[in-house]
C-alpha cells in the first residue's frame, strides 16, 4: 500500500513541473496580448518605481517583442522566488529582466538566445573597494552579507561563503541601503547591477577591485515551452541585437 501512495505521490509531483495550460505562439496571437513577467526589483533590467509604474530595459524590450507579435504587452509581476512556479501556473508567457540561464530552469522551459553574458561581482562602501576582492576575502565570519532571496544571488551565497555572515534581505529594491549605511558590508550581484547602482550612488558605493567576476553566467528570455514561440523569439531578438536596440535600451535604462 505504501509503495503504491509513493508512486502517486511522484505522479503528482512530476505533473507539478509542468505547465498545466502553457499558451503556444497561436494562443498569445489569439488573445492578443504577450504576458511578460518582470520582477521589477532589478535594474537596469526591470525596476518598479514608487508609484507603480515600471521601468527598464525589459519593459522596453517586452514592448518591442509584442509589438513584432502584432499583439499588446501586459507587464505581470513576479519575484525571483516564485519565477518559476509563476511561469509553470501559466501567469505569464515569457520571463525577462536579467534571468540567468541555468540547468534547471533549462529543463522545465525554453530559454531565448542570450541577450548578453555577466558575472558575480561585489559592491561595497567606496572605502573598502579592496578589501573584498575575492570569494575568501568575503568568506569570513566578521564579514556581514547581504542578499536577495529566492534567485542565482542567493544561490551564489549558499555555495560560497558558508563562513560569512549572511542575511537574507527581502526587498532586493532597497538591499544596497544596507551597505551603503553599514548595516552589511558586501553584496555579490551580477556586474550590470554592481555597476548601476554605483553609479546611483556614487561616492558611496563602488565596484570591489575584483580582477573578473567570480563567474559567468548567460542571461536570456524564458519562456513557456513551444518551439514555433522559441524560433519567434529568437528571430527578433537577433535581429534586435544585431541593430544594437537591445544594448540602446539597456543604455538608456542604465542612466
Amino acid at each position: 500500500m505504501m509503495r503504491k501512495v509513493m508512486g502517486v505521490v511522484g505522479v503528482v509531483a512530476a505533473l507539478a513541473a509542468v505547465p498545466a495550460e502553457a499558451r503556444s505562439l497561436v494562443a498569445i496571437k489569439q488573445d492578443g496580448t504577450l504576458r511578460v513577467g518582470l520582477t521589477g526589483d532589478y535594474a537596469p533590467y526591470s525596476l518598479r518605481l514608487p508609484d507603480g509604474s515600471i521601468k527598464g530595459a525589459d519593459v522596453i524590450m517586452g514592448g518591442e517583442l509584442a509589438r513584432a507579435l502584432g499583439v499588446k504587452v501586459e507587464i505581470v509581476p513576479t519575484t525571483w522566488k516564485t519565477l518559476k512556479d509563476d511561469l509553470l501556473s501559466d501567469r505569464y508567457d515569457i520571463a525577462m529582466g536579467g534571468v540567468s540561464v541555468t540547468p534547471d530552469r533549462a529543463s522545465v522551459a525554453d530559454f531565448s538566445i542570450p541577450v548578453l553574458t555577466d558575472g558575480k561581482r561585489p559592491i561595497v562602501r567606496c572605502g573598502e573597494k579592496d578589501r573584498f576582492v575575492s570569494v575568501k576575502d568575503i568568506d569570513k565570519p566578521e564579514v556581514r552579507v547581504v542578499v536577495n532571496p529566492g534567485g542565482t544571488n542567493q544561490r551564489f551565497a549558499d555555495a560560497n561563503f558558508p563562513h560569512a555572515s549572511v542575511r537574507v534581505f527581502p526587498d532586493n529594491r532597497a538591499i544596497f541601503k544596507e551597505v551603503a549605511e553599514g548595516r552589511a558590508d558586501v553584496m555579490v550581484t551580477d556586474g550590470a547591477e554592481v555597476d548601476y547602482q554605483s553609479r546611483r550612488h556614487a561616492g558611496v558605493l563602488c565596484p570591489a577591485a575584483v580582477p573578473d567576476a567570480f563567474d559567468k553566467a548567460d542571461k536570456a528570455y524564458w519562456m513557456t515551452r513551444d518551439p514555433a514561440l522559441k524560433a519567434a523569439v529568437d528571430e527578433w531578438l537577433t535581429k534586435m541585437l544585431k541593430s544594437g536596440a537591445y544594448g540602446k535600451a539597456l543604455a538608456k535604462a542604465a542612466e
